[in-house]
């Protein structure tokens, strides 16, 4: 055989070898159901600390603990092409320490603002998802299963529109190393932007409807959405012309030396019956059932992620908002920076654990400072009187283990410096146990 022959021979080889490559990775699943599941357990617990005085909705300065519980479904179909509707119904159980209250960056982001403690069904998420692909067939990649995610073939640069119930902080405010309470840190103030007051009910869902579009490196998505009757209440206000939310977010994908890294920018506007907090102070200090719609509020967030080696990453996450209108979804939080670090167990022969520290500071605004010291509570703080504020400055750190397949175990310490902003009230030692189970 001469050397020309013995070259395509090998060129043929290499060809048939490839074309089988790629057969096999088409022939790869693309679901028509999906279903998925999980649990998530929290015990937490404090010991007495000390405290000049308290008021409605002061952290008790006894001792205290308590147990959140969730479990969720996560059900989808598959309908034409590009589309797929998601449905995820939801149990919610249990308390957070003090009712929830207490505390602007609250410690446990699995538990919500409300009065009974017994276990209540409700649909978490409710909407259909249509996506329109911009790329070629060099740009297809494969997408496996997860919650609320069909496994099959999409193309790097899209437009997805979506339309239904869901948590905004679903798709913004993302963030790889510090964004979900059942897997990562527990604070509010560290799952998002702390003074990003989403539209949301008391469990942090909504409807809305919201358009994504999607390239390699740049994503951009904005969304319109509905928000409560009243501050952080379980329903949602359909005078949609009078009370709604505009959000808007452009992320940037980057590396640096081969590490990845995510830039993120979001703006938001609220239009909501809020009322405004020096108003309120010189009236009826009410800021949680506000009687004239009009109240606008208006904020900023910064949100950014960098890899610095294969098992080890840091983040920074800062936000403001104009703290004039009284809070009316997440949480009473005017001003926040927080940054951390998490690592992977692998350094350890421990792959499926992991290991974070963060630290975040959170601050109000002048007129918020003042009605609180008039005597006002807003829906998660107030201790009758603020006579000299300070910044809610919160570490946090904790072990997730990994005990067997889908299931893990943490241990979490929080350190709260003047709650709700006091000096004349703790520090608070928070201690809490997770179970967490997903498939």
């Amino acid at each position: 055989m001469s050397f020309s022959h013995r070259k395509w021979v090998l060129v043929t080889y290499l060809m048939i070898t490839a074309s089988a490559s790629i057969a096999q990775e088409f022939r790869r699943k693309e679901e028509k159901w999906s279903f998925h599941f999980q649990l998530t357990g929290i015990m937490q617990a404090h010991p007495s600390f000390d405290a000049a005085y308290s008021g409605d909705n002061s952290l008790h300065d006894s001792a205290e603990h308590e147990l959140s519980l969730t479990t969720t479904i996560y059900l989808g179909r598959r309908l034409w092409k590009g589309a797929a509707i998601y449905y995820n119904p939801e149990v919610a159980g249990g308390s957070g320490i003090s009712g929830a209250k207490g505390i602007a960056g609250f410690t446990n982001g699995e538990t919500f603002r409300i009065g009974d403690p017994a276990p209540a069904f409700y649909t978490a998420r409710l909407f259909l998802e249509q996506e329109f692909s911009l790329g070629n067939q060099q740009d297809t990649l494969y997408v496996d299963a997860d919650a609320n995610q069909l496994s099959g073939y999409t193309t790097r640069s899209k437009l997805v529109i979506r339309g239904g119930k869901f948590a905004l902080s679903d798709y913004f405010d993302d963030n790889s190393l510090c964004h979900n309470p059942r897997t990562s840190f527990f604070n509010w103030s560290l799952m998002s932007n702390g003074a990003w007051d989403y539209p949301a009910n008391t469990r942090g869902y909504t409807w809305s409807l919201m358009a994504e579009l999607i390239l390699p490196r740049w994503s951009l998505r904005a969304a319109t959405a509905l928000v409560p009757v009243y501050a952080n209440g379980p329903d949602l206000d359909w005078h949609y012309t009078k009370a709604h939310s505009e959000t808007i977010e452009g992320e940037y994908h980057y590396t640096i030396g081969r590490r990845q890294g995510t830039l993120r920018a979001l703006a938001y506007r609220n239009v909501s019956k809020a009322p405004d907090y020096d108003v309120a102070a010189a009236t009826d200090k009410d800021v949680i059932y506000g009687k004239d719609y009009g109240g606008v509020k208006y904020g900023f967030g910064l949100n950014a992620e960098q890899e610095i080696s294969d098992n080890l990453g840091i983040f920074v996450r800062s936000s403001w908002n104009d703290g004039q209108t009284a809070t009316w979804a997440f949480t009473e939080i005017d001003r926040s920076l927080s940054a951390g670090i998490l690592a992977t167990g692998a350094s350890w022969k421990r792959p499926g654990d992991r290991l974070g520290i963060a630290f975040v500071t959170n601050g109000i605004s002048t007129p918020h400072a003042r009605f609180l010291n008039s005597g006002g509570y807003g829906f998660i703080i107030g201790d009758g009187k603020l006579p000299d504020q300070r910044g809610e400055s919160i570490a946090e750190c904790f072990y997730n283990a990994a005990v067997f397949e889908h299931c893990w175990l943490t241990a979490d310490y929080q350190l709260v410096q003047h709650p709700a902003y006091n000096p004349d009230r703790g520090p608070v030692h928070v201690f809490a146990a997770r179970v967490h189970i997903e498939f």
